[in-house]
């Protein structure tokens, strides 16, 4: 009898000594992934295999001990320095994935932010081959064209998280922020449907140099709009150009019609050139109020706003010739 006591206390000795030490890990930090769908000796082969567990079998006997072994969470890991077995067990539990972010640019095309994504290590590319309209299928999006349509910000996710989650978390951001903005709209806009707000911040967002006549810009091109007067500006042709701009555009260019070419077509494009923030969204939906048609860059990234083409030419001469 004293023996198996003995043995009793041995044994709680060894499992306390082992659940409070610090777990040596084969390098810090070290990553690890569990699979979706992992058994806990299958979560338990997974970590010895990253070099977290020397031995699988007490981190399994401990998770059972605690009721933990059907709580473990799928997902990227990371330990920046050793813990012990206790704190293993409660961080797989929890879910406390490791992290990853990913900043979307102002003014970025759909095509650069499938580029980021596609470059990125932490997430997993399911999108990588996937056409566009499969893409928005996907993440639940009605829309049939994705320019535009994913709000620029800085996202964190799960490392190891599918890409097309991002995107979906970019998408509804940028329905969330465009329905916001068209419930507090200015009324007379030149324009009924918030995807034609969504298209005009797009322009204005590519040709705001300074983010103080971005209200002014917006003006100018819904003026412009309610007279039918064309919209005549260069952002739009260099993207119906696509990979044929070099970066020099041409007089030839302006005159090439595609249906981007606002200098050709009239009203908008068929859809956002970029991807707006969150000012250019307020700029289009409340502009400046003025009866300016023209805007000439002055060279320190501002613009010289003009009602008349006689004041616009004057401007025209005493900035750019």
């Amino acid at each position: 009898m004293k023996r198996i006591l003995l043995l009793i206390v041995v044994l709680c000795g060894l499992a306390g000594y082992y659940v409070m030490t610090p777990l040596t890990l084969v390098q810090a930090p070290i990553s690890f992934t569990l699979k979706p769908g992992s058994s806990l000796k299958s979560a338990a082969h997974q970590m010895s295999e990253a070099g977290v567990l020397q031995l699988e079998l007490p981190f399994t006997l401990l998770a059972r001990a605690l009721g933990k072994a059907q709580q473990l969470k799928a997902g990227s890991y990371e330990l920046t320095r050793p813990v012990t077995p206790l704190r293993l067990l409660e961080m797989l539990s929890n879910g406390e994935v490791s992290m990853a972010q990913l900043s979307v640019i102002e003014g970025w095309s759909f095509r650069q932010l499938r580029t980021a994504l596609n470059a990125s290590p932490d997430v997993v590319h399911d999108s990588v081959n996937l056409s566009e309209a499969e893409i928005l299928r996907r993440i639940g999006a009605s829309e049939t064209q994705a320019e535009g349509l994913f709000f620029p910000d800085t996202y964190l996710f799960s490392k190891g998280e599918s890409d097309l989650a991002v995107l979906k978390q970019a998408y509804q951001a940028m329905q969330r922020n465009l329905s916001e903005q068209w419930e507090t709209r200015e009324q007379g806009l030149p324009f009924d449907m918030p995807y034609q707000a969504l298209t005009l911040a797009s322009i204005v967002e590519k040709e705001t140099g300074a983010p103080s006549d971005r209200a002014m810009i917006a003006s100018v091109f819904e003026n412009r709009l309610r007279i039918g007067m064309m919209l005549q500006t260069d952002p739009t042709v260099i993207y119906g150009l696509g990979e044929r701009f070099d970066g020099n555009l041409r007089r030839k260019d302006l005159l090439a019609d595609t249906p981007y070419n606002t200098y050709t077509r009239g009203g908008l494009t068929p859809t956002p050139i970029s991807l707006p923030g969150v000012a250019a969204l307020q700029a289009v939906l409340h502009p400046a109020k003025s009866q300016a048609l023209y805007f000439v860059a002055r060279g320190d990234g501002t613009s010289e706003f003009s009602e008349t083409l006689e004041q616009h030419n004057r401007a025209v001469s005493r900035y750019q010739k």
